[in-house]
């Protein structure tokens, strides 16, 4: 628990009720913030530790280690509450489902200095541990093809790791991954990679990917679209057996 969460509250007088009301969620919300790994949003971080009268750090001090970039903490910290996840990639294994290796290869080119890239590629690790909590967002990962069959340079050992490591993932209660097979031709996902996520009190919020840092949006117009979007890309993919069945296959073709 974060126990000083817990005691800055009792010392304002504050129940995680009235948190919410001033803050404006929902009150199971308020109370999950108490739950170790429970980071709020930036905004109700920072409204939370002016009710209570303390320093965002010291609520919450994983906030000041963390090692991700500052545009996407938003994003991590909105994976860490979500009920679910919904995840469309073109190009990579979804970011949650990675190897340090294979994480690090999709850095490469990048204008970045070794430290740099430890840092995000542990950042990205780390993110994962909301898959392994013991009640985990359902997190549904759709992908193309061609995901499977590209990897850096002629790295094979990389690839047959990483799709090894997501047979595992994928055969998880609470993980559904679909891959879009190549005979699909041309479908609504080829516009570009993105994730929905469902909140606990009944919010939605989408991460749209980019070449420049990523667009975070709750607008009803872009998750509208977006949830079109998200049934045209699931309706083209195969089912969970034929999707297993073909990370399994590729997974053998790079040994």
């Amino acid at each position: 628990m974060n126990h000083v969460l817990i005691a800055a509250m009792a010392e304002a007088g504050e129940t995680a009720e009235s948190l919410a009301g001033q803050v404006g969620v929902d009150p199971k919300t308020a109370a999950r913030w108490a739950n170790p790994g429970r980071i709020p949003r930036a905004r109700h971080r920072a409204e939370v530790a002016r009710l209570l009268g303390q320093e965002v750090g010291e609520l919450w001090p994983d906030v000041l280690t963390r090692r991700e970039p500052a545009w996407f903490r938003p994003w991590a910290d909105i994976e860490r509450q979500a009920a679910s996840l919904r995840t469309f990639q073109l190009a990579w294994i979804p970011g949650l489902l990675q190897t340090e290796a294979y994480a690090r290869a999709t850095l490469a080119g990048e204008a970045m200095t070794p430290a740099e890239v430890d840092d995000l590629a542990a950042a990205r690790i780390n993110r994962q541990a909301v898959l392994r909590r013991e009640r985990p967002p359902l997190f549904i990962a759709v992908f193309d093809e061609m995901v499977l069959r590209r990897t850096c340079g002629n790295d094979r050992a990389m690839m047959a790791e990483q799709l090894a490591v997501l047979a595992d993932y994928a055969a998880m209660p609470a993980i559904r991954v679909y891959v879009v097979p190549l005979t699909a031709g041309m479908y609504p996902g080829l516009g570009g990679p993105f994730t929905l996520a469902d909140l606990p009190d009944g919010g939605r919020v989408a991460h749209i990917d980019s070449q420049a840092p990523a667009l975070i949006t709750e607008q009803t117009i872009d998750i509208g679209t977006l949830e079109r979007r998200w049934e045209c890309v699931r309706g083209e993919a195969l089912s969970r057996t034929q999707s297993l069945d073909l990370i399994r296959e590729a997974a053998a073709s790079w040994t």
